[in-house]
């Protein structure tokens, strides 16, 4: 496991065909067809490697369903389990396609709409499928050959492949979906070229075609080299392998938002002046910078430090950056109120600024001295997905969707303990009177961010109701409680 003990994300995607549709596993039947225009929940599916054999794969639908072609070429998707009619092998092309080959019956499978078989004993146009990734773009990027996180480096000017954990906003990287190939976009809207140059147009130079080797990811650019980290800071560019390497492979981790917090004195929560947690610092450095990671079953959150240790529970109420491992006492729970939270350790009590700035678990209940602001400073360019897709401009009104197979990139900004939230044409989102969020506005209005949940936050309005994406596809202001409808990946 590489030093952030994050585990790489499970590989999921779309697949287009030659007229442009998505493979789909419908609900009822468990059939499959290839006729819907874009990439929704039914559209998805999980790529499972065999550990004996990484050339082997299984395609896992939406529903835990395997797909499966018979001795006929007939094609199901019922399976709950694997057996040896769901073994695929991928064919790689030239242009990025798959064609998928059944192992057993060495056949291809393709065909439109409602007529698919895995028959074909030649590929063809029909046997080729375009593969459009379905995980939340925004990633951490980590070379497998180095075992180093890539970064924006601004100094240099590139893309560096030289962290051990990836930390602060540089080590956000957005993989932008356009017309079949992939674009690797900074934390500053800015494209890698194959030269290692960041540019701040995408074109024929930014666009890569995605490549899967023992489960790994590797980025083919339109001269047919592959990208890899060179020289002493693992600048990353294209090398001049024609076929991927160790050095060529990469893993997508999923990214743990980093926060910072100010405490009810005024100044940032560190752990500069040694292991102690105090609330002493006027600047936000790494060593006010503190990613948390919540646990998906009971939504406790650990605190990490830089350096890699975990926030624990000491003697007395005293809270160190000392832990290596996750513990009972490294296990906090946070209560969101409005534009602060505060902070419960596993004694039961709350954390509390003294006057020297020590923080204390030793409260019963919330003052102005347990409360604290928290900023999350890793995720300047937005990108929100619900239960039903991407939240998106309207195209025809000034209302947003949040049920797109693609997205729009929105800008966080945070003031004053606030934050908002900007389009990509500069004006500012908004609750109308009717509960619409419009994104039209010409001054910022309030909302107020709450992670709640692994890799899923909620948005108030300032008005105090959560948004959330109606049935019919629109976000709304109008939430009065907590449902999936309002929790958003991002």
């Amino acid at each position: 496991m590489p030093p952030n003990g994050n585990l790489p994300l499970k590989l999921q995607f779309g697949l287009i065909n030659h007229e442009g549709r998505y493979l789909t596993a419908e609900t009822f039947g468990f059939k499959v067809n290839a006729s819907a225009p874009s990439l929704k929940n039914k559209q998805i599916w999980t790529l499972e490697q065999e550990s004996q054999d990484t050339q082997v794969v299984f395609l896992r639908s939406h529903l835990g369903r395997y797909l499966a072609s018979d001795k006929d070429g007939k094609v199901t998707c019922e399976a709950d389990s694997q057996n040896s009619d769901c073994r695929f092998l991928i064919v790689a092309q030239s242009d990025g396609r798959w064609a998928l080959q059944s192992e057993q019956y060495l056949r291809f499978f393709g065909g439109s709409r409602d007529y698919l078989s895995c028959f074909a004993q030649v590929i063809t146009d029909a046997e080729l499928w375009a593969v459009h990734l379905a995980l939340h773009p925004q990633a951490n990027l980590l070379s497998v050959a180095r075992k180093r996180y890539a970064h924006l480096s601004m100094e240099d000017g590139e893309i560096a492949v030289d962290l051990n954990i990836p930390w602060g906003v540089a080590a956000l990287l957005t993989l932008v979906y356009m017309d079949g190939k992939y674009c690797l976009k900074t934390c500053d809207s800015r494209f890698l070229s194959n030269d290692g140059k960041l540019l701040t147009q995408s074109g024929r130079a930014t666009a890569y075609t995605l490549e899967l080797k023992c489960g790994k990811l590797a980025f083919k650019d339109c001269e047919g080299k592959y990208l890899s980290p060179m020289g002493p800071t693992g600048t990353l560019r294209s090398g001049r392998c024609s076929k991927p390497g160790k050095d060529e492979l990469f893993d997508l981790e999923e990214s743990h938002p980093q926060v910072v917090l100010i405490a009810a004195n005024g100044r940032y929560v560190s752990i500069r002046q040694g292991v102690s947690l105090a609330a002493n610092q006027e600047d936000e450095t790494d060593m006010e910078t503190f990613q948390m990671e919540i646990d998906k079953e009971s939504k406790k959150c650990t605190f990490r430090s830089s350096q890699g240790n975990y926030w624990a529970l000491v003697a007395h109420g005293g809270i160190q950056s000392t832990a290596t491992q996750v513990s009972t006492n490294t296990m906090f729970s946070v209560e969101w109120l409005s534009h602060k939270v505060a902070l419960k350790a596993s004694n039961g009590k709350y954390i509390c600024t003294k006057k020297n700035g020590q923080l204390l678990a030793v409260s019963d209940c919330i003052g102005d001295d347990e409360l604290l602001t928290l900023k999350l400073i890793n995720r300047p360019m937005l990108i929100l997905r619900g239960q039903n897709g991407f939240i998106c401009h309207h195209k025809n009104s000034n209302t947003l969707n949040a049920s797109r197979s693609i997205y729009d990139i929105f800008t966080l900004q945070f003031t004053n303990g606030v934050y908002h939230i900007k389009g990509v044409d500069g004006r500012f989102w908004y609750v109308s009177s009717a509960g619409l969020v419009c994104s039209d506005g010409e001054v910022p209005e309030e909302f107020s961010l709450e992670l709640l949940e692994h890799r899923r936050l909620a948005i108030r309005g300032k008005n105090g109701k959560y948004l959330r994406g109606d049935q019919g596809g629109t976000l709304k202001g109008d939430g009065l409680s907590l449902s999936s409808s309002a929790l958003w990946e991002y």
